[in-house]
């Protein structure tokens, strides 16, 4: 008899239910939905960030609906900024530089390419370039955009010899044979 009363014991444990385990913050579709709106936002798609918080808002778990709140208010103070507008090429390569000194490279190339794009003897915005793509660690478009410029403006290559933002280029034999041209 002892036997039998451990089996059935022991068969009420398997069928017992147990606790169902609880969802962990940070995971489900929502958060990865949440994720992808942030780095939307991170990326300043502000259209696209603002409309993938509207539609998780509405699904949205407790735990996110005030960030969503306040991530669609800062899309939309962003997207009702005036656009920037500049008077001179000048004026763009200047703000260039400064979002280049910060740190924000795509927005610097953006503003570089513009000023090429619309003034194509701009030798400093070829020369921004340079300088962007040696700090992005992509020597060959540097010396690219670099060529370009001291085509455009031989002083460039006196300016370039002595800029500290080309040291990762020190090395490179290419660079140093734009820089130290031999002379015929």
């Amino acid at each position: 008899m002892m036997q039998e009363g451990r089996i059935a014991a022991a068969g009420r444990k398997k069928n017992s239910t147990a606790p169902a385990k609880a969802v962990q913050p940070g995971t489900g579709p929502a958060f990865q939905q949440y994720q992808s709106a942030v780095q939307l936002l991170q990326q300043a798609k502000f259209d696209k960030a603002l409309a993938a918080f509207e539609k998780l808002l509405a699904t949205a778990p407790p735990e996110l609906v005030e960030r969503c709140r306040m991530y669609i208010n800062t899309c939309q103070r962003q997207l009702e900024r005036p656009a920037l507008a500049f008077a001179t090429p000048e004026e763009r390569y200047d703000y260039a530089v400064s979002q280049l000194n910060v740190g924000l490279y795509e927005e610097a190339r953006e503003q570089f390419n513009s000023v090429v794009s619309d003034h194509p003897g701009a030798d400093y915005a070829y020369y921004g370039l340079a300088v962007l793509e040696c700090m992005t660690n992509h020597p060959q478009e540097c010396l690219a955009h670099l060529s370009r410029a001291i085509q455009l403006n031989p002083r460039n290559r006196l300016q370039a010899r002595s800029d500290n933002d080309f040291q990762s280029m020190l090395d490179d034999p290419r660079f140093t044979e734009l820089l130290y041209p031999e002379v015929p």
